[in-house]
């Protein structure tokens, strides 16, 4: 990674002229994120005829000739490890992996150490050009600690802004598998109430009136009795714990949850509940996740099967 400094020259041409010169740098640099590129220019790294321009939202005329210095990548504050990945795919502008359950996916007070983002540093090292000028890998959506599955991780400014955009717009393929508490009365269904914060623990949220609004839908796959079912589930929005939320406001809990685990358990043999508490994840793994390639368009699509820990809770509580 350069620590050197390097200076764009561009001229504006007659089609140019009037535009917002934020505007015209995003199109003449699409590497580079407007917000990215604002920052530069409130920074005082935009010169016209060396004199500085510090307004994103000036207007260029023709013939002007602007030099911007682009500062070198600050080093991201996480350190790097090694740890083995499960890679998918892998090119110049994005990474596609499958999470681990028990990984928290970025340093937080508590997991400082030991997290996909160090993990991701240390991979990929100098193909990293930086998220906002600091060489960290983009994370555009994420995944429970105690949740397994398919995550994809952008590498520039411009692949995050690219995939942020279609997680915004709800264009991202998203297939969960999950084992709940219970058979639901309808085999399939959508569940449409808003999410927020819960009011009492606020480590929690909930469905709450002035929410946030969240859509998950859910199909049925497979029943053990009435005392637990495996579905298919499919996010439409994103909100945080969505599908813990959502579920667990139908009265069918994730097995594995203790955030939002239910207050009652079926009658179970004594070797079952001991292997229920033993469990230190959620069942609950993202299985496919489908995008458009934020630089060529291609559609991408990546699957992981889920864990045959699902399987067996299955067969341990059958009736």
């Amino acid at each position: 990674m350069s620590g050197i400094p390097r200076t764009l020259s561009l001229e504006v041409d007659p089609a140019d002229d009037g535009a917002r010169i934020d505007q015209f740098l995003a199109a003449r640099l699409p590497e580079f994120s407007r917000a990215r590129l604002q920052g530069l220019i409130r920074a005082g790294h935009l010169h016209c005829q060396r004199r500085p321009i510090a307004d994103p939202a000036r207007r260029v005329k023709r013939g002007e000739r602007f030099d911007l210095e682009i500062p070198p990548v600050r080093p991201a504050s996480p350190l790097p490890e090694s740890h083995t990945l499960d890679i998918l795919f892998e090119d110049e502008h994005l990474l596609v992996l499958v999470k681990p359950a028990g990984m928290v996916v970025h340093p937080a007070p508590g997991h400082s150490g030991g997290t996909l983002v160090n993990a991701l540093l240390a991979h990929c090292g100098d193909s990293l050009s930086g998220i906002g000028g600091v060489a960290r890998p983009g994370i555009v959506h994420r995944l429970d600690r105690e949740v397994s599955g398919v995550l994809v991780v952008a590498k520039h400014d411009r692949a995050h802004v690219g995939l942020a955009g279609q997680f915004t717009l709800h264009s991202v393929e998203r297939l969960y598998e999950a084992v709940v508490w219970g058979l639901p009365a309808e085999m399939e269904g959508v569940i449409d109430r808003p999410i927020g914060r819960h009011r009492h623990d606020r480590k929690c949220m909930a469905v709450v009136e002035g929410g946030k609004r969240a859509v998950t839908r859910y199909r049925v796959t497979e029943a053990a009795g009435t005392r637990a079912a495996r579905l298919e589930v499919v996010l439409e929005t994103g909100r945080t714990h969505q599908i813990r939320v959502h579920l667990s406001s139908l009265g069918h809990a994730l097995l594995g949850d203790r955030l939002y685990r239910p207050r009652r358990l079926p009658p179970l043999p004594p070797e079952t509940r001991q292997w229920l508490g033993s469990l230190d994840r959620i069942l609950l793994h993202a299985r496919l996740l489908g995008f458009d390639h934020p630089v060529t368009g291609e559609r991408l699509r990546f699957e992981s099967p889920a864990p045959a820990l699902l399987t067996e809770a299955l067969e341990r509580l059958r009736d």
